[in-house]
């Protein structure tokens, strides 16, 4: 039948034959996968993950991140660059504790650190960290605290001294070597306002403006030289001041620098301004400053004025007084009336701890009856400087400074006698303090008559 059929029939059946056997022959693709599968051991039916290359733009080199134990941390496939560092920083953290250190009477960076149980040799290396300000950690006071951080090691990884509410020391260990920094905080100046007016004392009546006793130190310094704060005030003498209030993070401080000030002493007004040389002058110009203090210390009153004739309360006679008694606390600071050169620093059973300053002109000045001296003979000292503190040694009937001032080797009453002027502001600077003087004064001025007339309606009203 096959022979029946046309030629080209018969060639067709032939080819389409020879092709179906070659199908059959021939393995397929299916067996040859699983050949070469069998061959590599791989088995039939299993799933198998093959790793892929990773891409060059998400490679993670040392460079970037720095794994100090990498055995520690499990790192997923496809984790990100930074999943990875906040793995890793979590991971220090958990190895790192913290303790607190309070500064104990007699304490040093040395007996602290052996306190917390670390070797003599981590002592060395945290207080000779590179860096200048590590010399701070040589200055702690009792009541400070520290912050320490200790690995599991047991070796320190960083320190926190808070110096005070704006600065801050930072000791931290980088690599093998500890690093020092101090890091200050951004200090917020506001401007505030106080008056008062004295019934009693300046003393009582700062304090009831809402004064701290720094700030009325340091306005009776700055009319010191024009004013004795102890004899002459009166009933109904008032103040009036401009000064800084400082705010960190919002917080606030403390006060900052009086920045103008009035002090109407017996209906004489007495006015001053601060420049930016940090120095006092009156609104037009001239110093505050005098070459002079009229009282070397802060006192509460004057026992004993200087006199031809009083009774000495010890030696129990009369006797000549030619000082000035300031009674106040034990170890209440003593500072140089003026500058000058110390000629005496020493005891004796009379004067008890005693310094006397040779200045120029032909002055010299005594301090008698030190709990403490603070200077010694040959050194120069400035207007202001410590010299002392207040003291009952020698012939004293209580806690006092005994205070002289002699010109050309005579006696003269420190109350009383004229003192020289510093030098006015520099012509220089004239014209832009004169720019700050009529600002600030007429603040101060705005300030105290808002403050007269809301008393003058309060008392009307009443």
């Amino acid at each position: 039948m096959f022979l029946r059929l046309p030629k080209k029939h018969r060639l067709f059946i032939v080819s389409i034959s020879v092709f179906l056997l070659l199908l059959m022959i021939l393995p397929t693709e299916q067996e040859l996968t699983t050949q070469d599968a069998s061959n590599k051991g791989f088995a039939l039916g299993k799933r198998y993950q093959v790793a892929m290359p990773q891409q060059a733009s998400t490679s993670i080199t040392d460079s970037t991140i720095k794994i100090p134990s990498i055995k520690d941390t499990v790192i997923r496939e496809g984790s990100s660059p930074s999943a990875i560092v906040s793995t890793v920083n979590s991971q220090q953290q958990n190895n790192i504790s913290w303790q607190t250190a309070k500064v104990r009477s007699g304490d040093s960076i040395a007996r602290i650190f052996k306190r917390l149980g670390f070797s003599a040799q981590e002592t060395y290396a945290v207080s000779t960290a590179q860096g200048k300000d590590s010399k701070l950690l040589m200055k702690i006071n009792v009541g400070d605290t520290l912050r320490i951080a200790r690995n599991d090691k047991n070796r320190v990884t960083a320190l926190e001294y808070p110096l005070s509410k704006i600065d801050t020391l930072y000791i931290n260990l980088v690599g093998d070597k500890f690093q020092s920094h101090k890091e200050s905080k951004t200090v917020e100046i506001r401007q505030a306002f106080a008056h008062g007016t004295i019934s009693s004392s300046f003393w009582n009546a700062g304090t009831i403006a809402g004064l701290t006793d720094a700030q009325i130190i340091n306005f009776a310094n700055i009319f010191g030289w024009d004013i004795d704060f102890a004899l002459d005030l009166r009933t109904g003498d008032s103040f009036h001041m401009i000064y800084e209030k400082e705010y960190v993070e919002g917080e606030y401080i403390g006060a900052g620098n009086i920045l103008a000030a009035e002090f109407i002493n017996q209906d004489v007004p007495f006015q001053a301004v601060r420049f930016t040389d940090d120095e006092y002058y009156t609104p037009d110009g001239k110093s505050m400053r005098k070459a002079f203090l009229r009282a070397p210390v802060n006192f509460k009153y004057i026992s004993s004025s200087f006199k031809k004739r009083r009774f000495h309360p010890v030696q129990k006679r009369w006797k000549a007084h030619r000082g000035i008694d300031y009674a106040a606390k034990t170890g209440t600071p003593v500072v140089a009336a003026g500058d000058g050169k110390v000629t005496h620093s020493t005891y004796n059973k009379y004067n008890g701890n005693y310094v006397f300053i040779q200045h120029g002109n032909g002055i010299v000045t005594k301090y008698l009856h030190f709990s403490k001296r603070v200077v010694k003979k040959g050194q120069r000292v400035k207007q202001g400087q410590l010299i002392g503190k207040v003291g009952a040694t020698g012939l004293a009937a209580g806690p006092h400074l005994h205070y002289e001032f002699l010109l050309n080797g005579v006696h003269r009453n420190p109350r009383t006698v004229k003192l020289p002027d510093a030098k006015p502001i520099a012509k220089k600077y004239k014209t832009k303090f004169t720019a700050l003087s009529k600002k600030r004064m007429e603040a101060l001025l705005g300030s105290k008559y808002s403050m007269l007339a809301t008393i003058s309606k309060v008392e009307y009203t009443q």
